[in-house]
């Protein structure tokens, strides 16, 4: 597997109306895509910058993910994600082999039209680590 690059950062928020203005009016970032993935219960809002985008996550449902993430952590990082080359469920099943605990044994679609596939933070030095490739 290789990694090419961080694909974006995912910022757990209570609520975009509130946590977008900061971006765009505080660090001169224009969100230019807000979009719900009804089956992982959460509402999302990207900004690029550089080649890294940042992708806010508010959670639709008091069940969701991010919901109980933000409960008990509060608000901020939730994860770190890595484009890789070569193919998503390749990826996957290669850093299984080497001992990482997967949270997904298959690639599934995410936002914006990518493959994504979540490792585990307990085999990753307690970050949630997201791997992902554009979609066919």
């Amino acid at each position: 597997m290789k990694a090419t690059h961080i694909e974006h950062i995912g910022i757990a928020v209570k609520s975009l109306d509130e946590a977008i203005p900061y971006y765009e009016n505080v660090l001169g970032l224009k969100c230019y895509n807000i979009e719900e993935v009804a089956d992982q219960k959460v509402k999302t809002a990207f900004f690029q910058i550089g080649q890294t985008k940042i992708e806010l996550l508010e959670s639709t449902s008091p069940e969701g993910t991010i919901a109980k993430f933000i409960e008990k952590r509060g608000e901020g990082v939730h994860h770190v994600a890595y484009a890789v080359e070569g193919g998503l469920n390749a990826a996957l099943t290669e850093v299984e082999g080497k001992g990482i605990q997967l949270l997904d044994k298959q690639g599934r679609k995410g936002a914006e039209g990518l493959n994504i596939g979540f490792l585990h933070p307990k085999s990753t030095g307690g970050v949630l680590t997201e791997l992902c490739e554009k979609g066919n």
